[in-house]
């Protein structure tokens, strides 16, 4: 590890206790705070990540958060109507921004987000864990709060799953993103979920950002944030234990193409030769090959959108 990286985890790495909700309000200053709730299908849990955030984050007790978004990416589930029961503003992701037909993908919403709330920070919460603490947004919100100097926050955590160590990052971060970013983004290799969904950071930052419209949108972005802010601008959170839905190995790999097909970009901006991926199904003759489109397309930092503009000038 670099040396840069070790002294960079000894200055930018913190848990969550390090800064109690009474120092965090204490430091708001009239500094607004959006959280933002991508989902899709996720009515099991939607309703409960929004229960514990208003009543824990928005009383007129505990005031840290200024809005609370769940953005709906297209549920045929009741994840709208949950989330709306439980007090959150829903906004369906296509009736952002309608001149620009909507793309499938997790960046494409977190992107859109950004013309429908006003935080001056901005968190990211995904809407598939079980167990929810608030901690995951005083965690990452609590540096951008008490240090200008800090853009950009990710949490950390133990992540449990069947037959492997809860300190491990996920199958995609081991095998793919963290060899990835040691190889090629050597500065990045202190974090210990790069690939996590929830970091929050200064929109200011976000805003001038590009997002890839898929899975490859947290990559993209920490190594975007890297170069636009520089590595001590960046900073990382403990906030105990993730509980989610695991995905099956065939989504991995679609996910893992996306992420890879995000670095490659970066690193040479150039022409990506086969943007495809085939994965293989048993059926009844044998093995059957299904081919599935990588994400390739990404959306233009937030500042060059016509409508985004009118929008902060008339704010």
């Amino acid at each position: 590890m670099l040396e840069e990286v070790e002294r960079w985890l000894d200055r930018r790495s913190w848990s969550v206790a390090d800064r109690p909700l009474g120092r965090l309000l204490a430091a708001k200053h009239g500094t607004t705070v959006s959280v933002v709730l991508p989902a899709l299908n996720e009515e099991a849990t939607v309703g409960d990540i929004v229960t514990v955030i208003r009543r824990e984050l928005m009383s007129a007790a505990t005031p840290l958060v200024d809005e609370l978004v769940v953005i709906d990416s297209g549920s045929t589930d009741r994840t709208a109507e949950v989330a709306a029961a439980a007090g959150a503003r829903v906004v369906h992701r296509d009736a952002i921004l309608p001149r620009v037909p909507a793309l499938p993908g997790k960046g494409e919403v977190l992107w859109r987000s950004l013309l429908v709330t006003g935080g001056d920070i901005v968190c990211f919460v995904d809407a598939d864990l079980r167990d929810f603490s608030a901690d995951f947004v005083t965690g990452i919100v609590g540096p951008l709060l008490t240090d200008p100097s800090v853009h950009f926050v990710k949490a950390m955590y133990d992540r449990p799953l069947a037959g492997t160590p809860s300190g491990q990052g996920g199958r995609v971060t081991e095998l793919v993103a963290r060899p990835l970013l040691n190889l090629h983004w050597p500065q990045l290799a202190g974090f210990v979920q790069p690939l996590g969904g929830e970091y929050a950071a200064r929109r200011s930052l976000l805003e001038r950002l590009p997002f890839p419209v898929g899975y490859g949108v947290e990559l993209g972005l920490l190594v975007d944030a890297l170069h636009t802010v520089g590595l001590d601008a960046l900073a990382q959170v403990d906030v105990g234990v993730r509980k989610h839905r695991h995905q099956d190995e065939r989504a991995l790999g679609r996910m893992a193409a996306a992420i890879y097909r995000t670095a490659q970009l970066r690193l040479s901006r150039g022409h990506l030769v086969r943007p495809r991926l085939t994965q293989f199904d048993r059926g009844d003759g044998g093995f059957v090959p299904r081919t599935h489109e990588v994400d390739t397309e990404e959306r233009p930092p937030m500042t060059e959108v016509a409508e985004y503009a009118r929008r902060r000038r008339v704010a």
